[in-house]
């Protein structure tokens, strides 16, 4: 099984706003320690450095998401990638701001 310390990282904190509706509600996202795959856990082929970052979401109704890499500094590049494209994604149905009220997406 794979295991995370479940270490916080790095953190992102944001606020949302439905479309329709101004009122801000904060949320934070979080990137984890990345951990090292044992093999059996996964669905592939995993090598000893084969790792996985989580990201989790809170305050915010989005499930927690690992992605993994052939090391840990690609299992955590891939995280942000993947923040930022989850981020893109919900900012269809959101409007998405900074702590200090700037526009997380300027277009």
């Amino acid at each position: 099984m794979s295991t995370s310390s479940h270490r916080v990282i790095a953190t992102r904190r944001l606020a949302y706003a439905f479309k329709d509706d101004p009122t801000r509600r904060a949320f934070t996202v979080r990137l984890h320690e990345p951990f090292f795959v044992e093999p059996g856990s996964v669905d592939f082929n995993v090598s000893g450095w084969t790792s996985g970052c989580l990201v989790s979401f809170d305050g915010l109704d989005e499930k927690e998401w690992t992605t993994y890499g052939a090391d840990e500094v690609q299992a955590v590049e891939l995280a942000v990638k993947y923040m930022e494209d989850c981020l893109r994604r919900l900012s269809k149905k959101y409007d998405l701001y900074f702590d200090d009220g700037e526009p997380y997406f300027e277009d």
